[in-house]
């Protein structure tokens, strides 16, 4: 069964940065693994996703400026490296995956089985 665990979510303070782990198992070959995130009140919001293997990559709107994923193929590990946090980034940060036999990653939510518990981040003015 497969099993997502995010880490690294913390309290900050407006332009630091911080990087959050995604830890996906059960799954064997090719995966994606995307990162979501919601604020209290809004909807759920892409900020990207990746393929294991690197063949794919894709960010949501205006994420792609201060934010940055990369994965460990080999350890179905994926990381966001967030910049320049802003107060409105904050919210619950959640991962997401699903195994795959090609190499191309969709974006909707509900395309991805596997969520994690989310891990919060919150940027202080």
């Amino acid at each position: 069964q497969a099993r997502v665990v995010e880490s690294g979510g913390d309290s900050v303070q407006t332009g630091e940065s911080l990087r959050l782990s995604c830890a996906v198992s059960g799954y064997t070959g090719l995966v994606c693994i995307a990162w979501f995130r919601q604020a209290p009140g809004k909807k759920r919001e892409l900020i990207g996703n990746i393929h294991s293997a690197g063949l794919f990559s894709e960010y949501g709107d205006s994420m792609q400026a201060r934010f940055t994923i990369s994965i460990d193929g080999a350890k179905h590990t994926a990381y966001l490296q967030m910049n320049n946090l802003k107060p409105e980034d904050t919210a619950m940060y959640y991962c997401a995956a699903r195994s795959v036999s090609g190499s191309y990653c969709s974006t909707p939510w509900e395309w991805y089985g596997a969520w994690g518990q989310g891990t919060q981040v919150t940027v202080s003015p």
